[in-house]
Parts: structure tokens; C-alpha cells; sequence
């Protein structure tokens, strides 16, 4: 599989990452089994990135990662891990926290649930409003000193936080969202990270299924976090719906799926980004993967733009309330 490194410090990982939220939290049950299968699968396939966060499942991803591990080559995989999110037993949220200290416990816990003596890239997941940046990175490069972590990461963060972040410790990567319903970071983050030699690990290149042809108005469980989401609520659904349609049928042209093509789409934006795949099966991981082979010319990037322009899509990527803690939001960001 081709290789890309993830910035000018960072790992060199697998073109193509898999995502292992789905396989805990937020879009219904999981089977263990098939999720187990996929994983290993993945890395068969020559997959090395492996992202998570210490509180999808309530750290039942991290365990599940680290029972894959049992049976995998540790030392030729990239483990990414998000931290910070505070969560209650009734699965609420409750902010986040970044403080030196809360970064240490953090990282503790998940090296044990992981089974492994170090993580390759950790990051907050969200900025923590009450802790200066510098003085999270401050503590993770001290972690790094430490060789508990090999690299730092950011998540959804504007610019201005990733050159503060940036000018304490070297940045490896921002992992944020990125696909063709949601280009925002094409105006400020993207150059900025380009300009610091930072990769990017794309996540919900298919919008979180919205525009992989699988999605339906009849799909949606009463534990898939996606029924709350604006884009896939009344008219905004229907409007997101006709874009995936549009991309399908350019993809059917091309004689591949939408899926395929709107992944194929993300990873041709350049050689500095990872497109996360979130695939909890191995059907799903196998057509990821035939993204691989899909060659963009620019008569096929121009029927893309056409058929999904950007700020096409209908409603926001999150609801008001998650938006509120996005420092990859603000004005100006």
C-alpha cells in the first residue's frame, strides 16, 4: 500500500487509516466479532493507522484495539489516540479537560486498556477552554521525553491554536473532519498546516455515511448519534441525499462507487493527507480499500465538483451545542 508521512516530524503511515469509533459508540451496536475481523483484516491488507479515542464505548474501543494487538504486529502499527472528552454513566457529555495532570491520567489509563507501553500519536480531542494550549503540549512533550508517546496530535483546532500549539513541541498531524460536504478547512487550517509542516487525518470522508450510497431516510437507530446530526434531518436530508445521488452517478461512470470515489476524492487533495475510513465490517473496509485504485483526471474531478460544489451541503456537521466546543469553528478560525 502506498505510504505518506503525516508532516515533516511525524509517522509514516498507510495511505488509507481505519477509524474505530463506529466499533464502540455512536452509531448503534457493534458486533465484537466482525469488528475483530475487520481490524485484522485491515492490517492484513496493509493498513498501519489505527485511530480511536479513550472514550468511544467508555474506553471499550481501546480495549477492543488492545485485544487485536494480542495478534498483531505492535511495532509496524501507528496507534492514534484522542483524550480529554468527560463523559457520565448515562453516556452525557460534560466537557473536556486538558490540564497537565488530567493528561498524565489519561494517558496512563489508555496504555493499560491498550496493552501497549506507548501510544504512537496522542491528542486532545477538543480544546479545553480553561487550559491554555501550551500547557497541554507542554505536558505531552514531556510525555514524549519520557517515550510514553511518540508524537503529538491535534483535533479540531484552528489556526491560530495549531501555530501556538506548534511553536511549544512540533505538531505531527490534525485529525478533523474533511470530505466534500465539509471543506471547510481549505481557507485557513489547511494552508496553515501546510505552511508548518503539519499532515492531516481526515475523518468523515463520507460524511459519516451521508454520501457512501448506503444511507437511507430509513436508516437510523435510537443509539446512532447520526439522528441528531442537522444533515440528516427533514429537508436537509432529502437536499444531502440528491448530492449523494449526483456523486453516484459520476461514480457509476467511472465504472466505481460513490463510496469509493468520494474517499478517492479526499485522499487526491494531497500527499500531506490520511483519509480515516470508519468501516465496521469487512464488506465495508473491502470497497474502502478499492478506493485505492481510483484514479481522478480532471475531466472526473470536475463532474465531482459539479455534482457536490463546495457548500452544497444542507446544515451544519453538528449540532449547535458540540459546534460550541469546536475551536475549528470560530470566526476566523
Amino acid at each position: 500500500m502506498e505510504q505518506r508521512r503525516l508532516g515533516i516530524t511525524g509517522p509514516t503511515v498507510s495511505a488509507l487509516g481505519l477509524g474505530c469509533m463506529g466499533m464502540s459508540d455512536f452509531y448503534g451496536p457493534a458486533d465484537r466479532t466482525e469488528s475483530l475481523a475487520t481490524i485484522a483484516m485491515a492490517v492484513e491488507r496493509g493498513i498501519t493507522l489505527l485511530d480511536t479515542g479513550d472514550f468511544y464505548g467508555m474506553g471499550h474501543s481501546e480495549m477492543l484495539i488492545g485485544e487485536a494487538l494480542r495478534s498483531l504486529p505492535r511495532e509496524k502499527l501507528t496507534i492514534s489516540v484522542k483524550f480529554g472528552a468527560l463523559r457520565d454513566p448515562e453516556m452525557g457529555w460534560h466537557g473536556y479537560d486538558s490540564r497537565p495532570a488530567a493528561v498524565r491520567n489519561f494517558l496512563a489509563y489508555s496504555l493499560r486498556r491498550l496493552g501497549t507501553d506507548h501510544i504512537d500519536i496522542y491528542r486532545p480531542a477538543r480544546l479545553d477552554p480553561d487550559v491554555p494550549i501550551e500547557e497541554t503540549v507542554g505536558a505531552m512533550a514531556d510525555l514524549v521525553k519520557a517515550g510514553h508517546i511518540r508524537h503529538i496530535g491535534l483535533s479540531e483546532v484552528g489556526a491560530e491554536t495549531i501555530r501556538r500549539a506548534h511553536a511549544v513541541h512540533p505538531i505531527a498531524d490534525l485529525q478533523i473532519e474533511y470530505s466534500l460536504l465539509s471543506r471547510g478547512i481549505e481557507e485557513d487550517i489547511l494552508p496553515t498546516c501546510r505552511e508548518l509542516g503539519i499532515g492531516i487525518t481526515a475523518y468523515g470522508v463520507l460524511s459519516r455515511g451521508l454520501i457512501s450510497g448506503h444511507w437511507s431516510k430509513e436508516r437510523g437507530g435510537e443509539h446512532d448519534f447520526r439522528t441528531l446530526s442537522p444533515r440528516f434531518r427533514g429537508e436537509n436530508l432529502d437536499r444531502n441525499l440528491s448530492l449523494a445521488e449526483a456523486l453516484r452517478a459520476v461514480a457509476q461512470r467511472q465504472g466505481v462507487t460513490g463510496a469509493q470515489l468520494a474517499i478517492a476524492w479526499v485522499a487526491s487533495r494531497g500527499a500531506d493527507i490520511v483519509p480515516l475510513v470508519g468501516a465496521r465490517r469487512r464488506d465495508r473496509l473491502e470497497e474502502a480499500l478499492g478506493a485505492l485504485e481510483v484514479k481522478l483526471d480532471a475531466p472526473t474531478l470536475a463532474a465531482i465538483e459539479q455534482a457536490v460544489p463546495r457548500g452544497a451541503a444542507a446544515g451544519s456537521r453538528y449540532p449547535a451545542s458540540q459546534l460550541a466546543h469546536m475551536d475549528s469553528e470560530r470566526k476566523g478560525a
